[in-house]
């Protein structure tokens, strides 16, 4: 009996842990409105730069996101006055993917 406990205590956190990575990921940095993760997994999705196993992925996470945003409402509102001009995480990870991308290889 306590190995089932212990076994479903343990995969509902597990479950838990791993969704909402979008909206966790948009909530680390500053404020991008309401519902950042939901609109970074459909931007996935719509890109046709994403990459092939990426795509189910945020398919798979886009319900949790949606649910995680709901949840961090409050803490959306509270925050929609604070700075907006720095970075957050992801821009940055982008921005710098793009650098790479227009940057020509060196002929050594």
């Amino acid at each position: 009996m306590l190995r089932k406990v212990l076994f479903v205590v343990t995969a509902g956190c597990t479950v838990l842990g791993t969704s909402g990575c979008s909206s966790v990921m948009t909530h680390t940095g500053p404020y991008q409105g309401y519902y950042p993760g939901t609109r970074a997994s459909m931007q996935v999705l719509r890109d046709k730069d994403s990459n092939w196993c990426i795509r189910p992925l945020a398919a798979i996470d886009l319900p949790f996101s949606a649910v995680l945003d709901t949840v961090l409402l409050p803490y959306d509102y509270f925050r929609r006055d604070s700075n907006t001009d720095e970075e957050s995480p992801r821009s940055r990870m982008l921005h710098s993917h793009q650098h790479e991308r227009a940057t020509p290889p060196k002929d050594d």
